[in-house]
């Protein structure tokens, strides 16, 4: 017993298979591999800029100290060849005035006095900066904090980092971006022992590093916050393009995939329906490829060699196909040539010989009027032989477009008037010729023609209705002559009037055999008709029982080929 049944891959589950192995495993861990070194490249970018920012901030307090403590220091030098109280008052306004961020300079005589406005300006977020002046006395500068603060992070504005800017006892002196949470969580992670004027790392967050700069002169400690929005703009979104831009390759190799797969697969379908049409004896189907750029080149050969072979094949068929119908035809002609034959010979030969059995007789008087009767039914049945006979002879000349006519131009109104005489009229049915005199000649055989007309009125009269004429029209029309022979008989249906051009077939095969004929009258008519570059057709409705139309050309003095 068999545990396992090997199934054979189709070719697009063997595609999916490859390109999941050969591509987009590959390419999803070079993704992870890319998204990994990015993510550690920007790690080590948010360090050191957290190390630049806190530096940056660094610096520009170190600025802004050492021009407040030069301007000062400057102002109190000043103080000594300046002796009056208001001289020393009008002075310390204006120096305040142009002193930037300063509120106010001011003399203090004690220490008291200077911690009491040290309290005032920190309840009111400013900030106190004295120097010693040679009287013993404080030169005391207010500066406004806020306005400090937009100095100190100008350079800053833009940025999304927090930044802290503390005493060393804790107290926050001014803040970019302040949060509190992340105010005390970022003091909760700070070292106990820290360096001194260095920029340092702390914090145990990857992807969110905390700086801080302790100094000493001022004493402040500065602390710079990376925050998640940050984070997010440099590790999460470049993470979320690597994985974006790892899908849309995906997607795209897939399309391609897809769409080479597709055209495969609409190709090969395309060679199985071909070889399963084959194999069903449908040897007209081709193979029609949807030719692209993915179409192979073994598959488009393939497909060429196919067809050729299908047609090859294919034109075996239909040659042999048409050698059958041949043979069939040529087995209906020989079985109704010999049905006619054996019928139409049979009745005109037991007629001669029954009446020149009689005229041969010797026992028995006969009279000149039996022997004129006897005689003319000789005659007449002589001469049905004859064109029985002629008309058999015409088929293969017709078939093989072999059939000889002299054109040359005539009147067609004698021809009719011909034809009316030769044909047989026991009925003494009623022939209208309407054509004028005038009518135009026409470029035709006379011989055949009349050959025509005899057969097209002998037929009229033949299956006209008693008591009703035959009528024969000329006209002309656009420079056709258009001969008419009509009679009154039952309507006949279309499907027989396809028929009746064919050989042997008769319009009394299935109603009547009152009737005698061979069949051939309608078929060699129009094969002497085509010959003379003419036309014919025939119809049957309530006006006209049967009504042959035939065109011919019009003898407009050219020469005749």
């Amino acid at each position: 017993m068999k545990l396992f049944h090997f199934h054979r891959l189709k070719i697009i589950e063997q595609i999916a298979i490859v390109v999941c192995l050969a591509v987009i495993i590959p390419l999803t861990v070079c993704g992870v591999i890319i998204s990994n070194v990015n993510q550690h490249a920007i790690r080590s970018q948010l360090r050191s800029s957290a190390r630049l920012t806190a530096s940056m901030v660094s610096d520009e307090i170190d600025f802004f100290s050492d021009t407040i403590n030069n301007s000062l220091a400057q102002v109190s030098n000043s103080m000594k060849y300046i002796h009056t109280g208001y001289e020393r008052k009008k002075y310390l306004e204006n120096i305040a005035k142009n002193f930037d961020s300063c509120e106010k300079i001011q003399i203090v005589k004690s220490k008291e006095e200077y911690e009491k406005i040290h309290e005032a300006n920190k309840a009111d977020q400013n900030i106190t900066i004295s120097t010693s002046l040679d009287s013993g006395e404080l030169l005391v500068a207010t500066y406004n904090l806020t306005k400090l603060k937009t100095k100190i992070f100008h350079s800053l504005r833009d940025d999304v980092r927090q930044i802290y800017v503390m005493t060393n006892d804790g107290s926050l002196i001014a803040a970019h971006n302040y949060t509190d949470s992340v105010f005390q969580e970022s003091i909760a992670l700070m070292p106990k022992v820290m360096n001194i004027d260095e920029p340092v790392i702390y914090g145990d967050t990857k992807n969110q590093p905390l700086a801080y700069v302790k100094k000493l002169d001022p004493p402040i400690t500065i602390i710079v916050n990376t925050t998640e929005r940050l984070t997010n703009q440099l590790i999460d979104k470049n993470r979320g393009k690597i994985i974006l831009s790892i899908i849309f390759a995906t997607l795209i190799i897939i399309a391609i995939v897809a769409l080479y797969t597709y055209y495969l697969y609409i190709n090969i379908r395309q060679l199985f329906k071909g070889i399963i049409a084959i194999s069903k004896g449908n040897y007209e189907r081709q193979i029609r490829l949807l030719t692209t750029a993915f179409t192979p080149h073994e598959i488009v050969f393939l497909a060429f060699e196919f067809n050729r072979m299908a047609g090859e094949i294919h034109k075996s068929y239909i040659q042999l196909k048409q050698n059958n119908i041949e043979l069939k035809e040529l087995n209906d002609f020989r079985s109704n040539l010999i049905d006619t034959v054996s019928h139409e010979l049979r009745t005109p030969l037991t007629s001669i010989q029954g009446y020149t059995s009689r005229l041969m007789r010797q026992d028995i008087k006969i009279d000149e009027e039996t022997k004129q009767k006897s005689l003319r039914v000789i005659k007449e049945q002589s001469e049905r032989l004859k064109r029985l006979i002629e008309d058999l002879l015409t088929i293969p000349d017709i078939e093989g477009m072999r059939l000889r006519v002299n054109k040359e131009s005539v009147w067609i109104p004698e021809v009719i008037e011909t034809s009316k005489i030769l044909i047989k009229n026991k009925d003494k049915k009623e022939i209208l010729i309407r054509i004028d005199e005038a009518f135009p000649n026409i470029i035709g055989d006379k011989t055949r023609l009349e050959q025509v007309f005899v057969n097209l009125i002998e037929n009229a009269v033949k299956y006209a209705k008693e008591n009703t004429p035959i009528i024969i029209e000329g006209e002309t029309i656009n420079n056709k002559a258009h001969i008419f022979v009509k009679n009154q008989c039952e309507i006949i249906p279309q499907e027989n009037l396809d028929k009746l051009f064919d050989k042997f077939v008769r319009l009394d095969n299935k109603t009547t055999r009152t009737t005698r004929g061979t069949g051939l009258g309608l078929f060699i008519v129009k094969g002497l008709v085509e010959a003379m570059d003419g036309k014919i057709s025939i119809s049957s409705n309530e006006d006209c029982g049967f009504c042959v139309e035939v065109i011919f050309n019009l003898d407009n003095g050219e020469e005749i080929f």
